[in-house]
């Protein structure tokens, strides 16, 4: 019905109930999507469709690198609601201090994912800015030549304020420095899809007492998930069976502190 008459899903949709097909327009509309013919534009004159999958792929480590950032609220010492409850005299004393004005902020938890190891870098810094997103691609980079991708032919991150400043285009150098469609998340899907595993299995996996426990954890998860989690890309072998070089935790008291 798609192909030769060019139907929309709600007409597609009276059809098949004339037929005593019952389905969904919103069924019709995801088969559609499916098959690449949701827009009428995909489909020729013919019948054909004139669309081809758009895939994203690393041919090899380092081809790649996807870069973003995740904003997420700064934990009280001690603990916020999620330790004491909703109603506890430390979670009304937090809602004082935001009536008055005062926040706790935040913390940006920058990331580097490579496309085809997926090798994961994070720290957790005190801002989105252009010199702070600089610094972590050079210690990223660091980080990367110890697992043996040392040459990092592309960098892709989306169109943050961080990501347009002259210093990061100059840290990127001298790899091909790539910003997705904006408004096309998927582009950038490997460091997003980490991103929802860190939060959760990182972020709320368990209750934190403090921004700086949280800190110190995500040392800990850097090294769970490159050398022990099962990651299916790779047969359930960890994203460090994949890299270059063969690496057994020799970054274990690395910080961003350290420097490269």
């Amino acid at each position: 019905m798609r192909r030769q008459h060019k139907w929309s899903a709600a007409r597609i949709e009276f059809e098949l109930t004339r037929e005593g097909i019952a389905i969904s327009r919103r069924t019709v509309s995801r088969v559609l999507l499916q098959l690449g013919l949701n827009r009428r534009r995909f489909i020729d004159p013919n019948g054909e469709s004139n669309r081809e999958p758009q895939r994203i792929v690393a041919e090899r480590p380092g081809h790649m690198v996807h870069v973003d950032v995740k904003k997420v609220g700064r934990i009280s010492d001690g603990g916020g609601w999620r330790v004491h409850g909703r109603d506890s005299p430390q979670a009304r004393a937090v809602e004082r201090t935001k009536k008055r004005g005062s926040r706790s902020g935040y913390a940006y938890l920058h990331s580097a994912v490579d496309g085809h190891t997926r090798l994961a870098y994070s720290e957790a810094l005190d801002d989105e800015q252009g010199t702070t997103a600089a610094g972590f691609l050079e210690r990223t980079k660091t980080w990367f030549a110890a697992h043996g991708i040392t040459a990092i032919e592309r960098v892709v991150t989306d169109n943050g304020a961080c990501y347009r400043s002259k210093v990061f285009a100059e840290a990127v150098l001298p790899a091909r420095y790539q910003r997705i469609t904006p408004f096309t998340p998927r582009h950038n899907g490997k460091v997003e899809r980490y991103h929802r595993i860190l939060a959760e299995e990182f972020l709320y996996a368990r209750t934190w007492r403090s921004e700086q426990e949280r800190a110190d954890g995500l040392v800990l998860w850097n090294l769970h998930y490159n050398y022990h989690r099962p990651h299916g890309a790779h047969d359930g072998q960890p994203p460090a069976s994949a890299a270059p070089s063969a690496v057994k935790n020799v970054l274990a008291s690395y910080s961003r502190h350290s420097g490269p």
